[in-house]
């Protein structure tokens, strides 16, 4: 739905997608528009996000975090895990409510499968308003309009919007053309990727498995992505309380990341560090 309403490229979703062959129209023919492709799944080892961190999905994926954790033999449900947070967007500052958009984005999607109807409207009210103040266009408001509406309603089974808000999250969110500029889309998969790693990390600690975290928090190129993103437009524009935590908390990430190996202590830095960050939504 989001696809065909939008017509978006899979961009930023997929690595590596295959090329197939187009077979030419006949003579007197008009070709149909070529299907877009279908990605394969995004994983989290880390050959792959050294070789190719910006094509990365940043933002969560439902599905995709929760296999993770199940692989890794972790039985917490990310969805339970989301905090009922009150965040605003009225801030003067357009880098804090891009951060503040990726996190609702994340809540958004992660609790997907098990939140009451009506707290994922007002997430995706939230949302709405985020993006509007950032100069979002016209075709992605409605969009969220849309998806509200059948929400409401009832509309669709909770499977649908799984695929939906996997959509929202991976293919709308990167190709979004905001007013506020093209650094607005990396500090929104900055908020969003930070709550993942908040939520994987307190999974951790609560089941005790901290022998799995090299597994699934040592993500060295996707924190090098973000931090050297935010140290040089930090330099360029006005401090932001948010962006200069986001900052610190990037730097303690990277020197944990660096590891061969995480300890438990590791594990408890990453979460306290992340949740530097969200204290401030």
């Amino acid at each position: 739905m989001i696809r065909r309403m939008l017509n978006l490229a899979l961009v930023g979703v997929a690595i590596g997608c295959g090329s197939g062959t187009e077979q030419p129209a006949a003579e007197g023919t008009t070709a149909p528009a070529p299907e877009a492709k279908k990605a394969p799944e995004t994983k989290f080892d880390k050959a792959t996000l050294a070789a190719e961190a910006v094509q990365v999905a940043l933002v969560p994926s439902p599905a995709e975090m929760q296999r993770a954790l199940k692989n890794a033999g972790l039985t917490s449900q990310l969805s339970t895990m989301v905090a009922a947070r009150d965040i605003k967007m009225t801030s003067t500052h357009k880098d804090q409510i891009a951060v503040r958009s990726g996190v609702v984005l994340a809540d958004l999607v992660l609790s997907v499968q098990t939140a009451d109807p009506s707290k994922q409207v007002a997430r995706l009210a939230r949302l709405k308003q985020g993006f509007l103040a950032m100069g979002a266009e016209p075709d992605v408001v409605r969009t969220l309009d849309d998806l509200s509406a059948r929400i409401a309603s009832g509309a669709g089974s909770r499977d649908d919007l799984v695929k939906e808000f996997d959509e929202l999250s991976g293919v709308m969110v990167p190709d979004v053309k905001f007013a506020g500029g093209d650094w607005v889309v990396p500090l929104v998969q900055a908020g969003a990727w930070l709550e993942g790693a908040h939520l994987v990390s307190g999974a951790i600690i609560a089941e005790g498995k901290y022998e799995e975290a090299g597994k699934l928090l040592k993500q060295p190129a996707v924190v090098d992505y973000f931090l050297k993103y935010v140290t040089a437009e930090g330099r360029t524009r006005a401090p932001d309380v948010v962006v200069d935590q986001l900052e610190q908390t990037l730097t303690t990430l990277k020197k944990i990341t660096a590891k061969d190996d995480l300890t438990e202590e590791d594990v408890k830095t990453i979460h306290s560090a992340t949740g530097a960050v969200l204290k401030l939504m």
